[in-house]
């Protein structure tokens, strides 16, 4: 499984059958300033955790220059729907179910945060619950992107039912978790052979660094990997 950040939380995933993008703000992103077009060469499926900008922002342009599978909430499938985004191209779902994505599956899992997006006027339009999200594939490692979340007890229940290996965990602070709460997540909740940070850096609102989720896992087995930003990585 090859990975790339693009900042934030939004990660490009390629395994055997299916290039995927997560949460992808390649769009008024300040960590990422090489544009959406790059990220999207190839791309099958666009999966989203939630209807925050600061998500979802590129979605449009992505899946409308490549034609990929909308996986997402039933809220946000109809929203982008009507930006322009066919019909025919989306694969909605919502907590506790799974969908077939065809190389691989997706099952909605809870997550403790907030889905809307704003438009003009400053109002906002309701985009349903947030979640996470588990990637099962036939030949990999299954991938938990947790999506926007604080800690909860039930990520004991994501565990035992999906034993994911990989978990990308948001860490900033403020509008999630911080590190050393992300942290006791995994290691109370988890048995990650890898862990991502992310969710942090991107605007000064939130830690800067990955400092305090390095250190509250360190000798826990779990390994930290710090991506550079735009830099492909294997696992």
């Amino acid at each position: 499984m090859k990975l790339t950040w693009y900042g934030h939380s939004a990660f490009r995933v390629e395994t055997q059958g299916a290039t995927i993008l997560i949460d992808p703000y390649l769009v008024g992103n300040p960590s990422w300033n090489g544009g959406w077009e790059g990220p999207a060469e190839g791309v099958t499926h666009v999966l989203v955790t939630h209807g925050h900008d600061d998500h979802i922002s590129g979605a449009v342009e992505v899946l409308k220059k490549s034609g990929a599978m909308l996986v997402a909430n039933f809220e946000i499938c109809m929203y982008l729907v009507g930006k322009g985004v066919g019909q025919d191209k989306i694969n909605p779902g919502n907590i506790g179910g799974t969908v077939d994505c065809g190389a691989f599956t997706t099952t909605f899992v809870q997550a403790l945060h907030s889905s809307s997006s704003q438009g003009q006027g400053g109002a906002n339009t309701y985009l349903g619950n947030p979640g996470g999200l588990v990637l099962h594939f036939p030949n990999d490692k299954t991938l938990y992107h947790m999506g926007d979340t604080d800690i909860f007890s039930d990520m004991a229940l994501v565990n035992e039912l999906h034993e994911p290996k990989i978990g990308i965990v948001p860490v900033g602070d403020r509008f999630t978790m911080g590190g050393a709460v992300a942290a006791l997540a995994c290691r109370r909740f988890f048995k990650f052979e890898t862990a991502i940070p992310c969710h942090f850096g991107t605007f000064p609102l939130l830690d800067q660094t990955a400092d305090n989720f390095v250190s509250g896992l360190e000798g826990s087995g779990t390994k930290v990997a710090l991506p550079k930003i735009g830099e492909p990585f294997t696992l």
